[in-house]
């Protein structure tokens, strides 16, 4: 009998990982935001390796996605197909309203650079998008690439308007210090798609991983992995308060950028 309240110890840590280094980005880059330290953002390694990072992170969103789905499934919920696309569209609605927050938060604090369509805004949108593709394979490996595709092409052009920013299209200059528009991004959610129905069907691990979830290193990244929300909610306040704190943040410097 399968054990359908069980979670995958490897998903958590990565997903634990990659916030951790998340937070250790935005460290750095609030150090050279606020003039503390000067670090090249914008090319290089640091700009290449943050993107891998949120690869990682939102390929994660499509393998869990279907972790759950798979789930509900095998507990016979897949007859009450309302209901569910009902749960997943509250979901999405309750992190993208998280997304509206940060952008509120960030129109106070940084007016110049607040985030429009950040990664949770995306999140939250693209949970409710990915719905009726949750219980395909293949069809997720082609969207894949065709959102990533589309998005790399978008990406060429500047319009003079800002209304498409959520689809990947920018005015010329725009500048925010978070965007994940949904091209190419949710191509990313759909390779994580494809990839938890062939790693884990019928909510099983396809492949063999040692039982380390009781390591006391993976159990801490496992417990950063399960509560990644709360840590991205929290992290930049917290980050601000340190560096007032050390003395090398003057908290007024918030209200005149």
């Amino acid at each position: 009998m399968k054990d359908l309240n069980k979670r995958f110890w490897e998903i958590d840590v990565l997903r634990g990982l990659a916030i951790l280094v998340m937070v250790i980005y935005h460290l750095i880059f609030d150090l050279t935001y606020f003039g503390i330290f000067s670090f090249n953002l914008s090319s290089g390694f640091l700009w290449w390796f943050t993107r891998a990072v949120a690869f990682i992170f939102l390929f994660l969103v499509g393998v869990s996605l279907t972790l759950s789905y798979t789930r509900r499934q095998l507990q016979g919920l897949e007859q009450v197909n309302e209901t569910l696309f009902t749960k997943y569209f509250k979901r999405g609605v309750k992190i993208f309203l998280l997304g509206l927050l940060v952008t509120l938060a960030t129109w106070i604090f940084i007016p110049d650079d607040f985030i429009v369509f950040g990664v949770l805004h995306f999140i939250g949108i693209a949970i409710i998008l990915e719905y009726p593709f949750l219980n395909k394979k293949y069809l997720n490996l082609v969207l894949g690439f065709i959102f990533i595709i589309a998005g790399f092409i978008l990406a060429q052009f500047a319009v003079s308007y800002p209304w498409l920013l959520w689809l990947g299209l920018k005015p010329a200059g725009f500048i925010t210090v978070d965007y994940f528009p949904l091209l190419p991004w949710l191509g990313v959610v759909s390779l994580g798609l494809f990839t938890g129905k062939i790693l884990y069907p019928d909510y099983k691990r396809r492949f063999h991983l040692p039982k380390l979830s009781k390591n006391p290193s993976i159990e801490i990244f496992s417990f950063m992995g399960r509560h990644s929300l709360l840590i991205y909610l929290l992290h930049q306040p917290l980050l601000i308060l340190i560096l007032y704190l050390l003395g090398v943040l003057d908290l007024g410097n918030l209200f005149i950028l």
